[in-house]
């Protein structure tokens, strides 16, 4: 049996006006992902359990068949197992976005989708900051990592229990209500300030000014953890995975669960992805694999911006150069399921991520159609089916019976 999941990222919504309460999903063109729904099971999944913030982390690590009120340990050691990176028992690992704070709110979580040039010259910066004599940053390590996205481990950092907001679910909000709080506040603030500091009079910032382009103002501390081991999907199901993404909390998912990862050339973890590249690397791996996951980030990066128009070109994308060449070449072969599993609602609207379970279609080998109804939120919802706990879904779509 070969199988295939298709996860794009954030692509469930909410009715919005500009459509005409219509949702992305429903105004796209995808007929790949509607054929997937009208000939096998069409559903919705809880894939954030109470209590959880709604995010990729805990949503992907729910698709991916484990419960995350089990395993779920923060974003950031996550990603760092995507680099491989390995920590002492002391130490804590957080990531670090750069962002651009204006006016004292949260202004771009992005600080622009800074170039990858400039990322890896702020962190250097930064860690030749913390090498130095500078109390606050004293025994930090910064890692960059693909654009806005890096991380830093504080040492004795064990004894810090912290609650601290993600950036992207704060857009324009005052930062000084969303600062890091409780034990050991004071000196993860003082990190942030130190670095504010750094970055108010870099050569990168100045670049910028004279460009025309919003400053790289603040890093901000966020998704903080230790490394928590997770049971491999080849051990649970008998399979040999892999698997494509190009953002880090994805691969450190994959990596953790035992899934190799493919590199694909013009992955960027942004619209400009290669949607082609990503779909035609997936077909041919499963000449190689049992199971081939494919991570698309675009239509949640489309939300963040709020931008319908683009998040309906990331689905439409997405069907035509991933969905539809993968579907293609299962359906040649005797025994094949496909999984396509937003893993969160990202409104438009709000530009933040909610925790309404998201819609999820599969069809193939022994799934038969229960009703015949395209892919959206709505007809999900019409259905009536809800998978809940939502770590269970895959458990069901690997089922023989």
């Amino acid at each position: 049996m070969k199988y295939a999941i298709v996860l794009p990222d954030g692509a469930a919504d909410e009715p919005l006006d500009e459509l005409r309460g219509r949702t992305p999903l429903q105004v796209a063109r995808i007929p790949h992902m509607d054929w997937i729904s009208a000939n096998g099971r069409l559903g919705r999944v809880l894939t954030i359990p109470d209590g959880f913030t709604p995010g990729t982390d805990v949503a992907t690590l729910t698709l991916l068949g484990y419960d995350p009120r089990v395993y779920y340990s923060g974003r950031a050691p996550i990603e760092a197992a995507a680099r491989g990176l390995e920590v002492a028992e002391n130490e804590l690992i957080f990531r670090c976005n750069f962002v651009t704070i204006r006016d004292g709110r949260m202004r771009d979580f992005t600080a622009g989708h800074i170039e990858q040039a400039e990322a890896d010259r702020l962190i250097a910066d930064l860690n030749a900051l913390a090498a130095g004599r500078d109390p606050a940053l004293r025994g930090c390590r910064f890692y960059a990592g693909v654009s806005y996205r890096n991380l830093m481990v504080a040492a004795d950092g064990a004894g810090l229990e912290l609650r601290c907001a993600p950036p992207h679910d704060i857009p324009n909000a005052p930062v000084s209500e969303h600062l890091p709080r409780g034990r050991g506040e004071e000196r993860v603030r003082a990190i942030m300030a130190r670095a504010a500091a750094l970055l108010s009079d870099h050569d990168v910032n100045r670049a910028r000014a004279a460009a025309g382009r919003e400053p790289v103002t603040d890093i901000w501390l966020w998704g903080q953890g230790r490394p928590r081991p997770l049971p491999p999907l080849a051990a649970r199901y008998g399979i040999r995975g892999a698997a494509i993404a190009a953002v880090d909390i994805l691969r450190g998912l994959a990596r953790s669960a035992g899934l190799d990862l493919i590199e694909v050339p013009g992955a960027t973890g942004y619209l400009d992805t290669n949607y082609a590249g990503k779909g035609s690397y997936a077909v041919r791996a499963l000449d190689r694999y049992d199971l081939i996951v494919v991570h698309i980030e675009a239509p949640d990066e489309a939300a963040h911006q709020g931008s319908a128009t683009e998040k309906i070109t990331a689905l439409e994308r997405t069907d035509e150069h991933v969905v539809g060449p993968l579907l293609d070449a299962l359906q040649r072969r005797r025994e094949w399921r496909i999984l396509v599993a937003p893993d969160h609602v990202t409104s438009t609207r709000t530009t933040q991520h909610g925790a309404a379970p998201p819609p999820f279609a599969y069809a193939g080998h022994d799934v038969a159609p229960v009703e015949r109804r395209p892919f959206s939120e709505a007809d999900a919802l019409a259905g009536g089916r809800l998978v809940a706990p939502g770590h269970v879904l895959l458990d069901e779509f690997f089922s023989r019976g």
